[in-house]
């Protein structure tokens, strides 16, 4: 029994310890993430809406009783004659604004849809983009580990040559000074990675100790040309777009409703009773049934009614204003998705910038341990050049960031991001 449990103690651990996929990550996320449960009750809300909407022409039965007492003639309960027992029937038979209030319906679950779609790109993005930022951050504290041993060194190469007098109290300083900005970096780097792990825990539903990154299963971003028009691929296909037209369309749909409210209607009604004759029916009528049936249609003809004309005219302006506000939209997704193409082209320029920069300090070190060799320099020059690579090394990876921060902004305004996080054709 003692072997079992520590065979499943060892295994935990390996679980523990073990990579997250980056699409796992996402598939979790999508999953897990309370965005998608609200996004998954909102569209569930909507389709309901359409079917109650539509339910309104399939006749409605109301079974029921009006007992009560009669002294005199038998005045009606609710609207209803005193019954022992009832059974009411309406229903649309032809409705020509109901038909609009469901399209309405219709283009209001269209927009939830598409508003979802937006929400779901939201959450691959955010975890996207946190779980490259922490593979990014892991990387770096590997780097400012190095960094705070080779600062440690040259701390203590320059509290030596002050000993010696080779060097001045300040230089100490400034090398007591690099120690503490590079535990400073450190401690601010190991937060950042912490609350990174733990907003992935909340994303994925995952514990945060068991969220260690894959940089190998990280998909390559695609490359952006410059020359595409990713700003009309976005007017096209961003879910926010489509968000409003639709939501556009849908308030169309009602402003003609309302100006069909005043049309004719045909409604299917009917209703069966069963009289008493303790409610005095035999003694105000000529003849008493017990049983009783009534079946037919009411058909209605608006003949004036000046509040609905003015309330369809206002509902038409407020359709004019829904569909400019589309527009709109439209015209900012295709601008801010032109800045973020533009920003990529920047973002990739700083990186290229960050890798030079660091290959010229990967260069420096080997020129400075030439020198050393040969006697032109001190130890404190080796460690000096090995901090300027580490803060090189570090600029990079923030370089390289901001790149893929931009590319995937971009991806989710040309509603490519999915197709990029989980492979083509997922959806």
């Amino acid at each position: 029994m003692l072997c079992c449990l520590l065979f499943s103690s060892i295994l935990l651990a390996q679980d523990k310890s073990k990579p997250l996929p980056f699409r796992t990550a996402i598939e979790l996320a999508l999953r897990n993430s309370a965005t998608s449960s609200v996004a998954r009750a909102d569209l569930n809300r909507a389709r309901a809406t359409v079917t109650q909407t539509r339910d309104l022409f399939r006749p409605q039965m109301t079974l029921g009783s009006a007992l009560g007492y009669s002294h005199g003639f038998p005045l009606s309960l609710e609207g209803s004659a005193p019954s022992i027992f009832n059974v009411n029937i309406q229903g649309f038979l032809f409705n020509m604004a109901q038909r609009e209030y469901i399209k309405a319906a219709q283009s209001d679950a269209g927009a939830t849809e598409a508003q979802n779609a937006d929400r779901r790109n939201e959450v691959i993005a955010e975890t996207a983009l946190d779980y490259i930022q922490l593979d990014l951050l892991e990387a770096s504290m590997s780097v400012q580990g190095e960094q705070k041993t080779a600062v440690a060194k040259l701390e203590n190469v320059v509290s030596q040559r002050v000993q010696a007098g080779l060097d001045s109290q300040v230089d100490l300083t400034r090398a007591r000074l690099a120690v503490a900005r590079t535990r400073l970096d450190i401690a601010q780097t190991q937060a950042a990675a912490d609350e990174l792990r733990l907003r992935l825990s909340q994303l994925t539903g995952l514990p945060a100790s068991a969220i260690y990154t894959s940089p190998e299963t990280i998909p390559q971003l695609p490359r952006v040309s410059q020359e595409d028009d990713l700003a009309g691929q976005a007017a096209g296909n961003n879910p926010m777009v489509k968000v409003a037209e639709a939501s556009a369309t849908a308030k169309e749909h009602r402003a003609q409703a309302e100006h069909r409210l005043l049309l004719p209607t045909i409604d299917l009604a009917g209703q069966y009773a069963v009289l008493a004759k303790f409610n005095n029916y035999d003694q105000f009528f000529k003849t008493f049934e017990r049983h009783n049936l009534s079946i037919g249609t009411v058909i209605r003809f608006p003949f004036f009614n000046a509040a609905q004309r003015a309330a369809a005219s206002a509902a038409k302006f407020d359709a004019v204003k829904a569909r400019e506000e589309a527009k709109k939209v439209k015209e900012q997704v295709s601008s801010e998705t032109l800045k973020l193409q533009r920003s990529v082209q920047q973002a990739s320029a700083a990186r290229e910038v960050a890798q030079l920069e660091h290959q010229l300090a990967q260069a420096d070190i080997d020129a400075v341990q030439a020198k050393l060799v040969s006697g032109e320099a001190t130890l404190k020059d080796e460690q000096n050049a090995r901090v300027t690579e580490h803060q090189r090394y570090t600029a990079y990876l923030s370089s390289s960031f901001e790149l893929d921060k931009a590319q995937v902004q971009l991806l989710r305004e040309t509603d490519d991001l999915e197709s990029w996080a989980l492979g083509p054709g997922k959806q």
